[in-house]
């Protein structure tokens, strides 16, 4: 066990390096989240009039969207990455060493994991910046951090498992296309639950898009529900664990196709 995660870890290592070689590309992955968080945040300010948000500041109920639709987004094309390694030939070369198969994809995902804590972090650190009230301190933001690293860890793999499959470009990015706006807008992401429309809440419950910002959003409040964290991360840390055994057992398909 100590040899695979000390493998698992070195290709963690290896994939951070790479990323630590473009910084211009975490500035740019930020972009978007910001203009979501401030834009949005000015434009639909007024709506928590309506009611049913559980704060007055509607940037306080938008900051763990953002950070969970951040997570997401940047997960989703965790499988152009592992195409490039193979249409490069690394994978395979790869193959020919001892290293541990479950650490050549499980390194990704890893990675994947710490940078999306990073840039959860970040857009955190923008909204409070920008005026957001986190009353649930330090464990709260914790909490959602730690869902939305579930929440990208469950698409990452996924989109590790699809390039394998697919090992086409246009592929992944049409399907990645499909899924992104209709995960976002069938949630919490900007309206609250109760001012949607009867179909959309009841597929908000079953989207795990929307567990993450659910547990975030207690976690982050004055009174959090400790239950529905617990749920709704124990479900995510569910799928993760599910969509990491897949990844692995496509990778292991691939390998015996080579």
């Amino acid at each position: 066990m100590s040899t695979a995660l000390a493998q698992t870890w070195y290709m963690t290592q290896r994939q951070l390096m790479v990323f630590a070689r473009q910084p211009a590309y975490a500035v740019i992955t930020l972009i978007q989240p910001v203009i979501w968080l401030f834009l949005f945040g000015s434009l639909f300010k007024e709506v928590v009039e309506l009611g049913g948000f559980g704060t007055t500041s509607y940037l306080d109920y938008l900051v763990p969207g953002v950070v969970v639709m951040s997570a997401l987004g940047s997960n989703l094309w965790a499988g152009m990455g592992t195409l490039e390694e193979i249409q490069r030939g690394t994978l395979d070369r790869f193959l020919t060493t001892p290293v541990s198969r479950a650490a050549l994809m499980n390194g990704n995902v890893v990675h994947n994991g710490i940078v999306t804590a990073l840039q959860s972090a970040v857009i955190v650190l923008l909204g409070l910046l920008g005026g957001a009230d986190y009353a649930g301190g330090v464990l709260g933001v914790t909490v959602l951090l730690v869902a939305s690293v579930l929440l990208g860890t469950v698409f990452g793999a996924l989109s590790n498992a699809l390039g394998m499959l697919v090992r086409q470009r246009e592929s992944i990015i049409g399907i990645n296309t499909f899924l992104l706006l209709p995960l976002t807008f069938l949630s919490s992401a900007f309206m609250a639950p109760a001012q949607m429309p009867g179909w959309m809440r009841q597929v908000a419950r079953v989207n795990p898009l929307d567990w993450a910002m659910a547990a975030g959003r207690s976690a982050l409040s004055a009174d959090p529900d400790w239950g529905v964290v617990l749920v709704r991360c124990g479900g995510l840390l569910v799928l993760a664990a599910a969509a990491v055994w897949l990844s692995i057992r496509t990778f292991r398909s691939y390998q015996r196709s080579v």
